[in-house]
């Protein structure tokens, strides 16, 4: 399979996975099964949003756009603060920075986490060693982290440096090493799982890859739990929720692993993956973009597919991190502006590129504004940071 086709399929994947589980992000079990039958919300087209996407697809997205316009963490901060500000307009600005800041369905507010709200409307802060607590944040570990990461897997970086840039990225908003370090081994894992690493070696790696962490045993623990339960038999519900509910971090990713480890395909894992009484549109966002580089935009449910919002600049994005990972600059035209100097592409995996720690480049926002539920007109936050 091309390594185009695991990239669309990744963010195609977790943008369906997030929209399927949108809807039953605050029920309990027990509760969507009444609403939707014994097998929980197992169609995006029974889910009654029009194929609503979250922040989950849309911070994806801005860490892509953060990137394409440089990667520097730095880079990524004022990518995030983009991202905040579609959730207090209620469309794009005339003087909206950047292709993406442009597009219109961007712009809604669906149960924002708080600290990846309080965390961009704050200046940047350099991160800090691995297994300290990060600046900002510093005893939060949300799922926030986790599901935004998937770019970082996606530019055939190799897995140390995709696990190195997206754990400092992830300190931006959250601190504790559980939060950031479970960010960082979801990105190593989609790598790996992109560069075409069958998913259960895969998971192995990143294992011991994460162990080798200071700090790093609560995600290890929980991936061995996801791995342990999934070879117990066919996934279920009471599966899911024995690994985690996913709202911290590390549980978000282990849901994600379990859900694609126990399913033989991407529609039965997503489903999979968002039928418990947790954080269901995240788990199914991570399990998205795990199964989706894993069996490529091909082997996604195109009934689904045909119904997410944003699609085509999903697609978009897709191909352009793509043209980046190969060099190819001309293909990304003028959507991704690089303040100071043109964008230059990643260093093969084999020879990671070696950043270096610029003056700090302070990006200032507002203090947040808790957004509206758009179904009901409350103010709602999800139940983790």
């Amino acid at each position: 399979m091309e390594f185009t086709e695991r990239v669309r399929g990744s963010l195609l994947g977790g943008a369906l996975g997030d929209a399927l589980g949108w809807p039953i992000e605050f029920l309990q079990l027990p509760q969507i099964e009444e609403r939707y039958g014994p097998a929980g919300l197992a169609d995006l087209a029974d889910a009654g949003r029009g194929g609503e996407v979250t922040d989950d697809t849309q911070m994806t997205l801005f860490t892509a756009e953060g990137l394409l316009r440089g990667g520097r963490p730095e880079d990524l901060h004022a990518a995030y603060a983009r991202w905040f500000l579609t959730q207090r307009l209620p469309g794009p600005p005339r003087d909206a920075d950047g292709w993406l800041a442009r597009q219109e369905f961007l712009y809604a507010s669906r149960a924002p986490g708080g600290a990846c709200m309080s965390g961009v409307a704050t200046a940047y802060r350099p991160a800090a060693p691995f297994g300290q607590e990060g600046p900002v944040n510093p005893h939060s570990k949300g799922c926030g982290t986790v599901m935004r990461s998937a770019p970082f897997g996606l530019l055939g970086l190799g897995p140390q440096e995709a696990f190195r840039r997206a754990a400092v990225a992830a300190q931006l908003t959250h601190g504790h090493p559980t939060g950031y370090l479970a960010a960082g081994a979801f990105a190593a894992l989609v790598d790996r799982v992109a560069a075409g690493v069958p998913l259960p070696a895969a998971v192995d790696a990143v294992l011991a890859q994460v162990e080798a962490e200071p700090s790093g045993e609560e995600t290890a623990a929980a991936l061995r739990r996801a791995v342990r339960v999934a070879g117990e038999g066919p996934g279920s519900a009471a599966g899911v929720e024995r690994v985690g509910l996913g709202w911290i971090a590390e549980e978000c990713l282990a849901v994600a692993v379990y859900a694609a480890l126990a399913a033989p395909d991407a529609r039965t894992a997503l489903v999979l993956s968002v039928n418990h009484s947790g954080d269901s549109d995240s788990t199914g966002a991570v399990c998205g973009n795990l199964v989706g580089a894993l069996y490529g935009a091909a082997g996604l449910p195109a009934d689904w597919c045909a119904l997410v919002e944003g699609r085509e600049v999903l697609l978009r994005v897709a191909d352009d991190l793509v043209a980046f990972a190969r060099g190819d600059l001309a293909a990304l035209g003028d959507r991704y502006p690089v303040a100071g100097a043109p964008a230059t592409a990643p260093a093969p995996a084999a020879a990671p590129v070696q950043e270096t720690q610029p003056e700090p480049v302070v990006h200032r926002a507002a203090a947040p504004v808790a957004p509206a539920d758009p179904a009901t007109g409350r103010t709602r936050f999800r139940q983790r940071d």
